[in-house]
């Protein structure tokens, strides 16, 4: 007889033979546990003494090594006591530092209001489709807290002193723990969108299109700046930074390569990799990780990579944060829920060098039914610019640039995302201690200095050439002006007039201007206030071998590229000899200067050169002055003076500029309706795929009444299962997401009525599941009293089951 058979059958034993077996078994087992038992001991006495000596150590090398030994000791041990500060493993982070992270609201009045960017006052805001935000990052020296800086990256066109003053003055107010901020260390840059609310910059010449200044728009911007300095100062906690960078395809081309190919053709050619990285923009995105000590999660990431806020075209009217807005949005949405990143992850897409960058990568083309592509040189169509204009990725989509706009943000986020994984598993920290900063106010209108051949040059009042009105592929200009040949001999004479009528250049401006043909000598103009600014902020940071460029003004690739070489080359003496100084440059920062470019391409006179108001020496001037104080960067380098010192401020027109933007009067419904009524329900059809809109129109209020900052004006809920059986709803889209678009229409200017239209674009991640529509308004009263309303659709909502399909069904049963 088989003893084991593979059904399991096993023969049955006497019970003698079986208790026999049980002693047996029983003895063997006792002589293993005393063999087990006599090990253990053994080992733990081995490991004892290891540890008595590794602590014996400890003490000799805190005896005898310097200070910067111990200190990388410690962290080295204190890594490993955390899994090396990596959720996931890896090699041990740089020096510690105190890092915090922050987010808030500052979207502004979204309709009525001119937008900033195309400078086109048939513009106006008609609604919202992803709010604006303000993301800050504080970095600290861990042993020095006072050393300090902020960086700011706001969903508006640019940085701008107005705002910058309100930030300054409201930290202030903050407490006393906020003293440590101030002008030196707190950089306010913008994305470029140029689809956010005009009417909050300093100077008169951006408010002409936006009829004056708005209040309402400005302290949007400065609250929210505010309060996202507030939440980053407050969750300030030791941590450590990591630094990368990765190529970015198919999110910018130069917009003006004419003027690209007037600098050297050597210099051109170290930038030269390949045929898709040919050196005409830059494609290299670097990321900077934030990762707190406590538990090794990340709280965010700053990165730097230039293309133009573009995407959304002039002839969109819905506020946004075009391509970096969604680029933040995606990565920000990606990291939630994973164990890696902390809650409030907060992902900041700051520009760079981005002057000549475009997001419209297919190029400008004529839109004449030509089918021709614009002049190389000049960026026209039968010698007009009017028709030219730069096409995104998906151009044919009939929705004013957004699905491009979406289409670029995601080229920039799944790169950096990319960049992020692998910095969390192969991290490049950062190294060294230092964090420094400096800021100083100089005045461009006449600033002579050496250049590095030895020759002298100057700056000048700030001027606008000839080829600033013909605008770009990118938001042409109107009239007859055109780029490269614009001069007072190609356009209309009364150009001419105009400018007489303003301000007529002189020779010695004319002559500093040269070879720029100067149509608005802005610099120079100073009724009702000052037009552009001529005192410009320079202003750099650095951590560790991090030195970042804070850059008042559009830098074209090249002009950026001298810009951090000069800076890197006198930054190599700051940082650690086996550490190579990573620079980068942020902007438009602080103040708008428009355009910065170099020699060679503001000689050509393209938008970019005719845009670059100090004249041909501007980049110089403005790498002479940051170099003038980089020693302010150096670990044991003097403080830099308080501006007070010096008593050259630039005005601050918040309180005394001009506006004719007409207030909300009152808002009134149609008879027999409330404000919140459903005018058109969601349509009634029997399945809507993913992929198709939901719409729904209510009787609706001015959103210039309340901004509802850190809230919504619409919303999506999805409907769960309550505890008791019943439905409860969760609110799964708001205004910060893309898909979900709020729309307003005035209807009767002299009852005050309007409608609100609210579509949502169902996404191809949409969850199966029953949905509802809901609308947030604020109606004013003549007496100027406002009240808050709610609208959700009467008649059905929305469902979604496995096969995708949305079926609508009676609101009784959602």
């Amino acid at each position: 007889m088989d003893l084991e058979k593979d059904d399991g059958f096993r023969p049955q034993k006497s019970h003698g033979e079986q208790t026999c077996l049980d002693s047996e078994r029983s003895r063997i087992t006792r002589a293993e546990g005393s063999r087990k038992k006599m090990f253990c001991r053994q080992l733990l006495g081995y490991f004892g003494v290891f540890i008595l000596l590794v602590i014996l150590a400890c003490f000799i090398l805190g005896a005898f090594l310097p200070p910067e030994a111990v200190r990388w000791a410690s962290s080295i041990f204190q890594g490993t006591t955390q899994s090396n500060g990596q959720p996931d493993g890896g090699p041990p982070p740089g020096d510690l530092y105190l890092l915090g992270v922050g987010k808030a609201d500052i979207t502004g009045p979204v309709v009525e209001l001119n937008l900033m960017g195309y400078a086109d006052p048939k513009q106006v805001g008609t609604g919202l489709r992803q709010r604006l935000y303000s993301r800050a990052f504080i970095i600290g020296n861990a042993e020095r807290p006072e050393e300090r800086f902020v960086y700011l990256v706001l969903d508006t066109q640019s940085g701008d002193t107005a705002i910058r003053y309100g930030i300054i003055d409201g930290v202030k107010r903050l407490g006393s723990s906020y003293a440590v901020y101030g002008h030196h260390n707190i950089a306010v840059t913008g994305t470029h969108s140029h689809a956010g609310p005009a009417g909050w910059l300093n100077y008169l010449l951006p408010q002409i299109t936006s009829k004056g200044f708005d209040q309402q728009g400005y302290r949007a911007i400065v609250d929210g700046a505010l309060l996202s300095i507030a939440r980053a100062h407050g969750s300030l906690q030791p941590g450590y930074l990591s630094v990368g960078t990765t190529k970015v395809h198919g999110a910018n081309i130069n917009r003006s390569l004419f003027a690209y190919l007037a600098n050297p053709e050597q210099e051109r050619g170290e930038y030269n990799i390949s045929t898709e990285d040919d050196g005409s923009v830059e494609k290299d995105l670097t990321l900077l990780k934030f990762q707190r000590a406590s538990d090794g999660k990340n709280i965010g990431v700053l990165t730097w990579f230039p293309t133009h806020g573009t995407s959304l075209l002039g002839n969109n009217t819905l506020v946004a944060g075009d391509n970096k807005g969604v680029a933040a949005y995606l990565f920000e949405q990606s990291v939630r829920g994973e164990d890696t990143a902390a809650d409030h992850f907060v992902a900041g897409f700051s520009q760079a060098n981005v002057g000549d960058t475009s997001p419209n990568v297919l190029g400008a083309w004529c839109e004449d039914g030509s089918g021709q592509m614009c002049t190389f040189e000049n960026s026209t169509c039968g010698g007009k610019s009017q028709a030219c204009h730069g096409r995104g990725p998906l151009f044919r989509f009939n929705d004013n640039g957004a699905s491009s706009c979406f289409e670029i943000g995601r080229r920039q986020f799944e790169p950096a995302r990319a960049l992020y994984d692998r910095l969390r598993k192969d991290p490049i920290p950062i190294q060294g201690p230092t964090v420094k900063s400096f800021h100083t106010f100089h005045n461009m209108s006449d600033f002579s200095f050496r250049l590095p051949n030895g020759t002298m040059a100057r700056t000048c009042p700030a001027a606008l050439g000839y080829s600033f009105a013909a605008g770009t592929s990118d938001g042409p200009g109107a009239f007859d002006f055109t780029q490269h040949s614009g001069n007072e001999n190609t356009t209309s004479p009364v150009w001419q007039v105009v400018r007489h009528l303003l301000k007529n250049p002189s020779p010695e401006q004319r002559a500093c201007h040269h070879p720029k043909p100067i149509l608005l000598d802005v610099g120079e103009m100073h009724k009702p206030y000052q037009w552009t600014p001529n005192v410009v902020d320079v202003q750099a940071f650095r951590v560790g071998q991090l030195v970042i460029i804070v850059s008042p003004g559009e830098a074209t690739t090249m002009a950026g590229r001298r810009w951090k070489t000069a800076v890197a080359d006198a930054a190599a003496g700051l940082v650690p000899h086996e550490l190579a100084p990573v620079v980068v440059l942020g902007g438009p920062a602080n103040s708008y200067t428009h355009y910065i470019t170099t020699e060679h391409e503001y000689a050509v006179q393209r938008y970019e050169g005719a845009s670059t108001l100090y004249g041909p020496h501007t980049l110089a001037a403005h790498i002479n002055v940051t170099l003038a104080h980089l020693r302010y960067l150096a670990a044991d380098g003097p403080r830099p003076p308080s501006h007070g010192a010096k008593g050259l401020f630039p005005p601050d027109n918040s309180n005394s500029s001009l506006s004719f933007i007409q207030p909300v009067v009152l808002d009134g419904t149609p008879l027999f309706k409330h404000f919140g009524d459903v005018v058109v329900d969601v349509e009634t059809r029997a399945h809507y795929r993913r992929g198709h809109e939901v719409r729904a129109v209510f009787v609706g209020a001015n959103p210039r009444n309340d901004l509802r900052l850190e809230g919504t004006f619409a919303a999506v809920e999805r409907g769960v299962v309550a505890d008791g059986g019943g439905r409860r709803w969760v609110r799964v889209r708001d205004d910060g997401d893309w898909g979900l678009v709020y729309r307003w229409r005035r209807t009767s200017e002299v009852f005050g009525t309007s409608q609100v239209e609210i579509v949502w674009e169902t996404e191809e991640w949409a969850e199966p599941g029953v949905y509802r529509i809901r609308y947030f308004g604020d109606s004013k009263s003549l007496g100027g009293t406002i009240t808050a309303f709610e609208g959700k659709p009467d008649r059905s909502c929305a469902i979604v089951n496995a096969n995708s399909l949305y079926i609508l069904v009676p609101l009784r049963y959602c």
